[in-house]
């Protein structure tokens, strides 16, 4: 099971987080942890099937409050970085009708505003991602 969520986490970070081609040439040079369009046809064929189906084969693709944590950062240090984000600990986590509603605090002396990103814990989709001024 930790496998599946390994692999559709992935697959979600992948295509959440595409940039141009030269960059993740240089990022695969470096860390030899991707294989792009090495099979090109089966993943379209898959993606399509995907699609159609909407086969997701376990409960929940999150199952619990600190891999939402875990995945929302992930999403989070890239677009706002990291020290902007970890900042706002302790995130409040709210778990409701199988969605994860996050978001950052601020201590009272801090000014600025904070993240909130929602994320569904049956698939992973981010149905929301903002970032208050």
């Amino acid at each position: 099971m930790k496998l599946l969520l390994t692999i559709i986490f992935c697959f979600f970070i992948l295509f959440t987080f595409s940039c141009d081609k030269k960059e993740k040439t240089h990022e695969t040079k470096n860390f030899n942890l991707l294989k792009e369009n090495s099979n090109l046809e089966y993943a379209k064929s898959e993606l399509k099937s995907a699609i159609i189906k909407n086969e997701i084969l376990v409960e929940k693709v999150i199952p619990d409050s600190q891999t939402a944590v875990n995945v929302a950062e992930s999403i989070l240090f890239k677009i706002y970085g990291k020290e902007n984000i970890t900042k706002q600990k302790p995130y409040d986590v709210n778990f409701i009708d199988d969605y994860y509603v996050i978001n950052g605090t601020l201590s009272r002396y801090k000014m600025g505003g904070t993240f909130l990103i929602i994320i569904n814990s049956k698939d992973g989709k981010v149905i929301k991602l903002t970032h208050g001024k």
